[in-house]
């Protein structure tokens, strides 16, 4: 157990943090294991042709329970003619290190990333849901992660930690529906709707299996989201995730 004075995840932190979109993740295989979330990143790109319908496609998924989704937008299909307004050049790094991990030959738009562990195209909505749900089904004893009462700390109780280590990050993002009018590209004169939106990743440190507490970024908008995820360095799976409660939420 953590601290008093902490909120733990599951029920009430993530659902509370991401409302509608999470709420309690599918029964263990051990039925008193703790909840826990499925992490569903989205790499989309307002200037990609094939990604609107990847967003429409992942933003279902999103209303599912027991899903935490998250959408980065790129910035490689920029020299179509339209600067995507959500991408950040860290976001493809992020990308492109799945792209490592998960041995794959290149990276993609639309492309889903399933708690670190999985890919799959985000156009596919039946290979989609089965993922989902297949993560969904291999839950086990994840690393505790509680948020403090006053929402400015967080902290990651004891475990195991994988081969290479791991850290926990910090995603911060706008919760709900975003839509952009597209001026150029191949999807000019669209207007593309996105899911929360990542706005940063910060690395708030490493964890090495003992109960650690970290402080949070101060500088979110009150409408912005926190989920914070503990991820192993080497091949990227994300081991334990929690959204941060909304304030005045318990």
């Amino acid at each position: 157990m953590m601290a008093r004075g902490l909120f733990r995840y599951g029920m009430t932190a993530t659902a509370a943090g991401l409302g509608l979109l999470v709420a309690a993740a599918a029964p263990s295989r051990e039925r008193d294991a703790p909840v826990q979330p499925v992490v569903v990143e989205l790499f989309t790109a307002q200037g990609c042709a094939g990604c609107p319908d990847a967003n429409r496609t992942v933003e279902t998924v999103a209303e599912n329970p027991g899903v935490i989704v998250l959408t980065y937008g790129v910035d490689y299909w920029d020299y179509l003619g339209w600067s995507d307004t959500f991408a950040r050049p860290e976001f493809a790094e992020r990308q492109r290190a799945y792209r490592q991990a998960l041995k794959l030959r290149n990276v993609s738009t639309p492309q889903v990333v399933i708690d670190g562990r999985r890919h799959v195209s985000g156009a596919r909505p039946p290979e989609l849901k089965a993922a989902v749900e297949a993560e969904a089904r291999d839950r086990g004893w994840p690393p505790e992660i509680e948020f403090r009462e006053t929402g400015d700390r967080v902290g990651v109780g004891s475990g195991r930690p994988p081969e290479g280590g791991a850290e926990v990050v910090a995603v911060v993002y706008q919760p709900g529906q975003q839509t952009v009018e597209v001026k150029g590209g191949d999807n000019r004169g669209r207007a593309v709707t996105h899911v929360n939106v990542v706005r940063e990743v910060r690395r708030l440190g490493d964890w090495n299996g003992r109960p650690v507490l970290f402080p949070l970024p101060q500088d979110t908008g009150i409408d912005e989201g926190v989920v914070v995820l503990l991820q192993a360095k080497d091949d990227r799976r994300i081991l334990s995730s929690a959204a941060r409660p909304e304030p005045g939420r318990d």
